[in-house]
């Protein structure tokens, strides 16, 4: 804790002081460009990751990067989603996976939430997630290719169910957002983007072109690993 405090003691002493004009504007509103839905693993940093400021991302982290279909969570995300776009207007929204991610590990090997009834009930969100790797990905043996491979689809099942939000899926059908699934490597510190015209997830390209309602593929079977 002693390391916190010394650090809030310099960042008001030295960053805050040093740059007051900046946080003073910051204060008279917010106009982030892009809402980042993140796990809340502690070596998960958007800001970092990104290169963003105060002011410019708008976050939402919970355990596994997680986004409950429109109507099935009684928690925070339908609104912060809500309010990110219909009153930021955000003009993209990124779905940030990681690898190693414990939520997905706890989804692969549900023996290990017997005494974490609370992250059990969570993880009912990744329900579909789950169906789609015990299902479709039976065949494959090895534990760290599967565990990529259901860092992966989770993504897409979230930018999945993000549609499902009115104020998303209408931003999408006026063309004023686009979503994007990230995958960010704890071991390189690259990121991995879904690539519609790849079917499949490639390292960041600017150029590349996003997911959107139009160019999103659904089907399991299109979703090269």
């Amino acid at each position: 804790m002693n390391h916190l405090l010394h650090g809030v003691r310099q960042f008001h002493s030295q960053i805050f002081q040093r740059e007051r004009e900046f946080f003073a504007k910051l204060a008279g509103g917010q106009n982030p460009s892009a809402l980042v839905i993140s796990c809340s693993d502690s070596r998960v940093d958007p800001n970092l990751i990104t290169q963003s400021g105060p002011g410019e991302l708008f976050v939402m982290r919970n355990a596994g990067n997680m986004v409950p279909p429109y109507g099935a969570g009684a928690g925070g995300e339908a609104a912060t989603i809500e309010y990110a776009v219909s009153v930021l207007g955000v003009r993209d929204i990124i779905v940030c996976g990681h690898s190693q991610c414990g939520a997905m590990k706890a989804l692969l090997h549900p023996e290990s939430l017997e005494k974490l009834p609370t992250v059990r009930q969570w993880l009912q969100h990744a329900e579909a997630t789950r169906r789609i790797v015990t299902e479709n990905y039976a065949h494959v043996d090895d534990s760290e290719y599967l565990l990529e491979i259901t860092v992966r689809e989770h993504i897409l099942v979230q930018i999945e169910n993000l549609q499902t939000h009115p104020s998303v899926a209408a931003a999408l059908q006026r063309g004023q957002l686009t979503l994007h699934g990230w995958e960010y490597g704890l071991e390189d510190g690259a990121i991995n983007a879904y690539c519609t015209e790849r079917e499949g997830f490639a390292p960041l390209q600017e150029e590349a072109k996003p997911v959107t309602r139009k160019n999103r593929s659904v089907s399991g079977k299109h979703r090269k690993q």
